[in-house]
């Protein structure tokens, strides 16, 4: 349960109806009819325990840089309650494309392989290195869904917005002109500053339409005071075309008649006539403005091989946010982004003498992120949200491995709907449907009387129709519960069914839903260079399984020679190492930390090297505990034997 509720503003906004008024659109959102979103806005923001997880660098006792693992509701709600207002959002949500992403995890080279290499200099193709993938969150949506989400979420991050802040909202074609309605409403329409179309010219085959190659990226402030600093175009010519001596020349001696000219020129890409080339002066294109068309080097996306590339599904690149970032905030003002992702928006703001919040639900974005700014020499904090769920690694792994974890739990049984996570066949009462929140979605992990009304006076009767007659039972797990003895109450007051309705709490199930990976290692002791933790073992059931899934698919291929052979040792599963000599238990302090890229190279306290790792990480003080996290992000910390 959430510790309480923080109110999103004094007066909560009040929604109005969205594309009701179109009489042949199908209505697709309605806040003063949706009950449940109305209800959860007029509710607060749901704040929760915070843990501290780990301090990269020196604290500032003025400001402490912020990553945050929990969704952007429970982050909102830490910043409100600590009056923290925030100077620039960006923001990069899922963007409703009914995709699912993955991470491509890498098998390091075995440390025991390192000493046959010559010159450990020399370049590793990338055929050597083995990888699988695993997906890191679904973006799959229903359209109401997907708005009702990003209506709570708009809100409460224009509740912790400074009054001079702006926020940028990337999106693509999927989603994004609802979207615009929604900020229109939070916003205002009179606070849109412009819609951006960032283009890029990747992956550009399609025989059957112009290949979609922009995205969509909203621009609005808080209000009519806030910071612009624009940008100049970059000279588009190489050389002037007039004689430089002549400075006194500039466009005003020009006629209004031949300027237009000119720009019709310039816009269409086609030469200056000759005889206007000895009236201007180069100075006219240093003072032409960034438009809102960005396809160029400047912001070009990320591709493979790019020295910035993380391998994480929805990266955007540095160039893009520096723009953003440049253009909408000054030093040591505070940027934040409540779907972090890769973490460019929080590495950017570090190199460019800004504050930042780093927030994103996915343990995998805190890792990635965390070494990229650690390898930056920032400093920050690191903590998690404790809202009663205990992720595997994302909201979608978490859903994925839930329905195996349900006893008897059977999905895509004939006559149960989509509403139903699954249904158990029993032998005594037939079959039973199973509701569980989708954890995905904030709103659905507090089960409250809205959503009881709507399985009982709804879901249930859809059933008998189908039926002919009512189910004899329906199990409901929920994460969190607003009065359990009260909603009990509420259940038998209402419930005209012949239904017995089960409550049941899912983080019993998800108590133990990670396994931790077992390791064995020996420790020694050099009066001249320190102590030395060699690991000697390292195994991962999760991981094993999930590399056996990759071979049987492999060999029904008939394709022995890519399949992942594993050593008995294991060291390839290990990607970082870090020894805390400072804390035996609490937040984490890394002292010292190997990270191993995926050539199998180390990176040593975040500076690369082109050494390969040899099963050791030392340190010159005497380590308390030691933290290891396999390839696929899974950490397993242990205490070191005296």
């Amino acid at each position: 349960m959430p510790i309480k509720y923080i109110p999103y503003a004094p007066e909560p906004i009040q929604g109005q109806a969205v594309l009701n008024n179109i009489a042949r659109a199908q209505r697709v959102l309605s806040y003063r009819d949706n009950d449940k979103v109305f209800e959860k806005i007029q509710r607060g923001l749901p704040s929760y325990e915070i843990e501290e997880v780990e301090q990269v660098g020196k604290k500032n006792k003025d400001w402490n840089n912020l990553m945050l693992r929990g969704e952007c509701l429970a982050a909102c709600a830490y910043l409100k309650e600590r009056g923290i207002k925030v100077d620039l959002v960006y923001i990069d949500p899922p963007f409703a494309s009914g995709a699912n992403y993955a991470k491509q995890v890498f098998i390091r080279r075995n440390p025991k392989l390192a000493a046959e290499i010559e010159h450990a200099e020399q370049k590793m193709e990338l055929a050597e290195l083995q990888s699988f993938e695993e997906t890191m969150y679904g973006d799959i949506w229903r359209k109401e869904d997907y708005l009702n989400w990003m209506y709570e979420n708009l809100t409460a991050i224009q509740s912790v917005m400074s009054d001079s802040a702006s926020i940028y909202v990337h999106l693509d074609h999927h989603i994004g002109h609802y979207v615009k309605i929604l900020l229109d409403e939070i916003f205002g329409e009179e606070n849109f500053r412009n819609e951006i179309s960032y283009g890029y010219r990747i992956q550009g085959i399609n025989q059957k339409c112009w290949p979609r190659k922009h995205d969509l990226i909203f621009y609005y402030t808080k209000n009519n005071d806030y910071i612009f600093n624009p940008e100049k175009e970059k000279n588009i010519y190489e050389k002037p075309f007039i004689d430089t001596k002549k400075e006194e020349a500039n466009l005003r001696l020009l006629k209004e008649k031949e300027k237009h000219e000119i720009i019709k020129c310039l816009n269409a890409n086609k030469p200056i006539p000759d005889k206007y080339k000895n009236k201007i002066f180069n100075k006219y294109y240093s003072e032409v403005f960034v438009r809102d068309i960005w396809d160029c080097d400047y912001t070009k996306p990320i591709i493979s091989g790019s020295s910035e590339y993380t391998y994480y599904a929805t990266q955007k690149s540095e160039g893009l946010l520096t723009r953003i970032i440049k253009a909408s905030s000054d030093e040591d003002m505070i940027v934040a982004d409540f779907f972090g992702g890769s973490g460019v928006a929080a590495k950017v703001a570090h190199d460019l003498n800004r504050k930042f919040i780093h927030c994103d639900v996915g343990v995998n974005s805190l890792q990635i992120s965390r070494d990229r700014l650690q390898q930056a020499d920032a400093a920050f904090q690191i903590l998690e949200v404790r809202d009663g769920v205990h992720l595997f690694r994302n909201p979608q792994q978490t859903m994925d491995k839930l329905a195996k974890l349900i006893p008897g739990l059977v999905q895509g049984i004939e006559g149960v709907g989509d509403f139903w996570f699954g249904a158990i066949q029993d032998k005594k009462l037939g079959v039973i449907p199973v509701y569980a929140p989708n954890l995905i979605d904030s709103g659905e992990k507090v089960l409250d009387q809205t959503i009881v009304n709507q399985i009982i006076n709804e879901q249930l009767q859809i059933l008998e129709q189908k039926w002919e007659e009512f189910p004899a039972k329906a199990i409901v797990y929920y994460v969190d519960i607003d009065d359990e003895e009260e909603l009990k109450k509420f259940i038998r007051d209402i419930n005209p069914t012949t239904t017995e309705i089960e409550l049941r709490d899912l983080k019993l199930l998800l108590h133990d839903l990670i396994d931790n990976d077992n390791f064995e290692y020996a420790i020694s002791n050099n009066d001249l260079n320190g102590y030395c933790v060699k690991i000697t073992q390292f195994h991962s059931d999760r991981l094993q399984q999930k590399i056996n899934e990759y071979n049987a698919k492999r060999a029904l291929k008939n394709n022995p020679i890519t399949q992942i052979k594993i050593s008995e040792n294991g060291l390839e599963l290990i990607e970082w190492l870090s020894l805390d000599c400072k804390n035996a238990s609490g937040a984490w302090r890394s002292s010292n930390e190997i990270k191993i890229d995926k050539k199998g190279r180390i990176i040593i306290d975040g500076n690369q090297t082109k050494e390969f790792w040899n099963g050791k990480i030392n340190s010159p003080e005497k380590p308390l505990r030691i933290k290891i996290r396999n390839i696929a992000g899974d950490e397993t910390i242990k205490q070191l034997a005296e």
